[in-house]
């Protein structure tokens, strides 16, 4: 297995609007049954505690956002529309509850596995934060997952993307937001010129 060492707890850690960037050329792992499944993490959202009006906690702490109020470096997979998946990757210290979304990522591994899972081909395969979770199988049972730890899911190790490389703008679907937090520019993502350049 290539990505089988984790980001640690320090990695999130940290401010959540610099962890969501550094978060851009990371590997997301899932194992599923005997395989493994994994894509570059290529777009990323920020959400930032209780003074983010689009953030879940802006309103206090309830059963479903429970986990963002938890350490850093645990999945918090909540459902959308009564049907979609969306994971996020609570940052930031305990009681503060803040998480990055992944809104996108490039298969790197177990792509036929990922097919099968979307029941769609390769184009357009992962690149939306439900069908990210479709492609690698990732529902409410991994809500509150150690993804600090190479089992079932976790981020791994993968390309350093230079901040000049990376584009930002609004995050998508706030529109409950407040205006200020609805225009802020705390979605990211990687530069198509960057992608291409790796072939990608």
């Amino acid at each position: 297995m290539m990505y089988d060492i984790a980001l640690d707890a320090d990695f999130y850690m940290r401010p959540t609007l610099q962890v969501a960037q550094d978060l851009l050329g990371q590997i997301l792992v899932r194992r599923y049954n005997q395989s493994f499944v994994s894509g570059m993490i290529n777009e990323t959202e920020a959400y930032v505690g209780t003074d983010d009006t689009a953030c879940h906690a802006s309103k206090g702490r309830t059963p479903r956002n429970s986990v963002m109020f938890g350490p850093p470096g645990f999945s918090y997979v909540y459902l959308v529309y009564g049907m979609h998946n969306m994971l996020n990757v609570v940052t930031e210290e305990t009681g503060n509850p803040c998480a990055v979304l992944i809104r996108s990522i490039i298969p790197v591994s177990g792509l036929e596995i990922m097919q099968r899972l979307r029941k769609y081909p390769a184009k357009n395969l992962s690149d939306g934060p439900a069908r990210v979770c479709q492609a690698l199988a990732i529902d409410r049972s991994l809500n509150g997952h150690n993804i600090t730890e190479p089992n079932q899911l976790w981020i791994a190790h993968g390309n350093h993307i230079a901040p000049g490389s990376i584009s930002s703008g609004p995050r998508i679907g706030i529109h409950y937001a407040d205006a200020e937090d609805r225009n802020a520019p705390w979605r990211f993502w990687i530069k198509k010129s960057t992608l291409s350049k790796c072939g990608l």
